[in-house]
C-alpha cells in the first residue's frame, strides 16, 4: 500500500500445509536493498529459492552498474525470471514495493508466470487476497502520512486475515520512508 512518499508492505506469519500449521513466525517479506522489498506468498521452498536467485542477480547488477536497481527494473527482472520457468513455475506470487530515486512509491504484483500488474494504490496476493481486496478498497485513501498508512495497512491485514482460515498468527509490517524503515510485528488471532 502506498502513501505520500512512502509505502508499507505486510504479511501474515503462518506457514502451513493445507490446514496443518507448520510454523507461526514465517518471514515472507525480503529486503533487496534499503528502498526495495519483495513479498513472496506461495510455496515456501520456491519463495526461498526465488529470493536467492534475485539476490544473486541484484548483486551482479550492483557490480556491473555500481548502483542499486530501481523498482521498475527489478520488477522486470522478477517477471523475466518467472517467465523463464513457465513450464515448471515457481509457485509463488511476488509483491514488489520500492521507492524510486525521487522517492515516488512503486508497487506491483505478478502471477507465477511473471505477468505484471502495476497499481497506484495497493496490491494483494496470497490465500486471503479476496478479503484483502475488499478491506483495502474500503480503507485506502490517497496521500496518507506514514503513521496513518501503518494503521490502515495493519487494520486491513488483521481484519482480512480473520476471514481466512489459512492465514493468521499475527502480522509483519514494514513501513518504508525516504529516511527510515520501521519494522513492526502485529498480534492477531492465534488459531
Amino acid at each position: 500500500m502506498v502513501g505520500k512518499n512512502c509505502f508499507a508492505i505486510a504479511s501474515d506469519r503462518r506457514l502451513g500445509v493445507n490446514l496443518q500449521t507448520v510454523a507461526t513466525d514465517f518471514q515472507r517479506i525480503y529486503k533487496i536493498h534499503d528502498k526495495l522489498y519483495i513479498g513472496l506468498s506461495g510455496l515456501a521452498t520456491d519463495a526461498q529459492t526465488l529470493y536467492q536467485r534475485l539476490i544473486f542477480r541484484h548483486k551482479l547488477y550492483q557490480l556491473r552498474e555500481e548502483r542499486d536497481m530501481k523498482p521498475p527494473t527489478f520488477a522486470s527482472l522478477v517477471s523475466a525470471i518467472l517467465y523463464e520457468k513457465r513450464f515448471g513455475p515457481y509457485f509463488c506470487q511476488p509483491v514488489i514495493a520500492g521507492l524510486d530515486d525521487d522517492d515516488v512509491p512503486f508497487i506491483c504484483t505478478m502471477d507465477c508466470l511473471g505477468a505484471k500488474e502495476l497499481a497506484k494504490d495497493f496490491v494483494v496476493s496470497g490465500t486471503a487476497s479476496e478479503s484483502l481486496y475488499g478491506v483495502c478498497e474500503s480503507m485506502y485513501k490517497p496521500n496518507m502520512e506514514p503513521e496513518e498508512l501503518f494503521e490502515t495497512i495493519s487494520q486491513a491485514l488483521l481484519s482480512s486475515v480473520d476471514r481466512d482460515c489459512l492465514s493468521g498468527w499475527g502480522g509483519h509490517v514494514l513501513l518504508v520512508t525516504p529516511t527510515e524503515v520501521q519494522e513492526k510485528t502485529l498480534k492477531g488471532r492465534m488459531d
